[in-house]
Protein backbone atom coordinates (compact mmCIF):
# COMPACT_ATOMS: atom_id res chain seq x y z
CA UNK A 1 0.00 0.00 0.00
CA UNK A 2 2.76 2.27 0.66
CA UNK A 3 4.59 1.41 -2.78
CA UNK A 4 0.76 2.88 -4.58
CA UNK A 5 0.38 5.58 -2.19
CA UNK A 6 3.58 6.90 -2.85
CA UNK A 7 3.09 6.91 -6.52
CA UNK A 8 -0.49 8.37 -7.06
CA UNK A 9 0.94 11.19 -4.42
CA UNK A 10 3.99 11.64 -6.74
CA UNK A 11 1.92 12.24 -9.47
CA UNK A 12 -0.65 14.16 -8.48
CA UNK A 13 0.97 16.56 -6.69
CA UNK A 14 3.75 14.96 -4.31
CA UNK A 15 6.65 15.91 -6.93
CA UNK A 16 5.43 19.48 -7.53
CA UNK A 17 5.29 20.33 -3.76
CA UNK A 18 8.95 18.47 -3.04
CA UNK A 19 9.99 20.95 -5.86
CA UNK A 20 8.85 23.93 -4.40
CA UNK A 21 10.46 22.79 -1.00
CA UNK A 22 13.65 21.91 -2.64
CA UNK A 23 13.60 25.32 -4.56
CA UNK A 24 12.98 27.31 -0.89
CA UNK A 25 15.79 25.33 0.60
CA UNK A 26 18.12 26.14 -2.34
CA UNK A 27 17.51 29.94 -2.43
CA UNK A 28 17.92 29.99 1.40
CA UNK A 29 21.31 28.62 1.37
CA UNK A 30 22.36 31.27 -1.18
CA UNK A 31 23.15 33.05 2.25
CA UNK A 32 24.82 32.12 5.06
CA UNK A 33 21.90 32.93 7.95
CA UNK A 34 19.71 30.86 6.17
CA UNK A 35 21.32 27.59 5.47
CA UNK A 36 19.52 26.09 8.70
CA UNK A 37 15.91 26.98 7.13
CA UNK A 38 17.15 26.01 3.67
CA UNK A 39 18.58 22.58 5.02
CA UNK A 40 14.71 22.24 7.00
CA UNK A 41 13.09 22.96 3.34
CA UNK A 42 15.19 19.98 2.17
CA UNK A 43 14.29 17.52 5.15
CA UNK A 44 10.39 18.23 4.03
CA UNK A 45 10.75 18.57 0.33
CA UNK A 46 12.24 14.17 1.14
CA UNK A 47 9.20 14.23 3.78
CA UNK A 48 6.38 15.41 0.93
CA UNK A 49 7.85 13.74 -1.72
CA UNK A 50 7.35 10.13 -0.99
CA UNK A 51 4.91 10.34 2.69
CA UNK A 52 3.74 7.11 2.83
CA UNK A 53 5.62 5.01 5.16
CA UNK A 54 7.34 7.61 7.39
CA UNK A 55 6.78 8.90 10.48
CA UNK A 56 7.83 12.31 12.19
CA UNK A 57 9.31 11.90 15.46
CA UNK A 58 11.33 14.10 17.60
CA UNK A 59 14.71 14.48 18.11
CA UNK A 60 15.29 15.05 21.51
CA UNK A 61 19.30 15.23 21.14
CA UNK A 62 18.47 18.44 19.35
CA UNK A 63 16.10 20.32 21.68
CA UNK A 64 17.63 23.93 22.86
CA UNK A 65 17.69 27.29 22.74
CA UNK A 66 18.28 27.15 18.98
CA UNK A 67 15.32 24.91 17.90
CA UNK A 68 12.92 26.92 20.03
CA UNK A 69 14.57 30.32 18.36
CA UNK A 70 14.68 28.53 15.36
CA UNK A 71 11.17 27.35 15.27
CA UNK A 72 9.76 30.88 16.00
CA UNK A 73 11.35 32.72 13.07
CA UNK A 74 10.47 29.53 11.03
CA UNK A 75 6.56 29.98 11.81
CA UNK A 76 6.48 33.74 11.75
CA UNK A 77 8.37 33.57 8.11
CA UNK A 78 6.03 30.96 6.57
CA UNK A 79 5.59 28.02 8.23
CA UNK A 80 2.18 28.99 9.63
CA UNK A 81 1.00 29.30 6.00
CA UNK A 82 2.87 25.62 5.00
CA UNK A 83 0.86 24.29 7.95
CA UNK A 84 -2.60 26.12 7.02
CA UNK A 85 -2.11 24.72 3.40
CA UNK A 86 -1.55 21.15 4.55
CA UNK A 87 -4.69 21.92 7.23
CA UNK A 88 -7.08 22.85 4.06
CA UNK A 89 -5.79 19.73 1.61
CA UNK A 90 -6.65 17.47 4.41
CA UNK A 91 -9.40 18.83 5.58
CA UNK A 92 -10.71 19.04 1.47
CA UNK A 93 -9.06 15.34 0.88
CA UNK A 94 -11.40 14.12 4.18
CA UNK A 95 -14.43 14.60 2.69
CA UNK A 96 -14.27 12.07 -0.13
CA UNK A 97 -13.85 8.49 0.81
CA UNK A 98 -11.10 7.73 -1.71
CA UNK A 99 -8.85 11.18 -0.37
CA UNK A 100 -8.55 10.20 3.22
CA UNK A 101 -5.23 7.87 3.35
CA UNK A 102 -4.16 11.19 1.43
CA UNK A 103 -5.37 13.35 3.92
CA UNK A 104 -3.89 11.32 6.83
CA UNK A 105 -0.43 12.34 4.85
CA UNK A 106 -1.15 16.20 5.05
CA UNK A 107 -2.28 15.80 8.44
CA UNK A 108 1.39 14.31 9.36
CA UNK A 109 3.13 16.69 7.19
CA UNK A 110 1.35 19.78 9.43
CA UNK A 111 3.29 19.01 12.18
CA UNK A 112 6.93 18.73 10.15
CA UNK A 113 5.82 21.86 8.33
CA UNK A 114 5.55 23.98 11.42
CA UNK A 115 8.05 23.49 13.33
CA UNK A 116 10.85 21.46 11.74
CA UNK A 117 13.52 22.35 13.93
CA UNK A 118 13.96 19.16 16.74
CA UNK A 119 12.20 16.39 14.23
CA UNK A 120 13.55 13.99 12.27
CA UNK A 121 11.38 11.56 9.02
CA UNK A 122 12.66 7.78 9.26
Amino acid sequence: MNFLGNIIWFIFGGFFAALGYFVGGLVLCITVVGIPFGLQCFKLAGAVLFPFGKQVVNDSASAGCFTLFANIIWILCGGLWTALNHLVWGIILTLTIIGIPFAKQHFKLIELSLMPFGKNVV
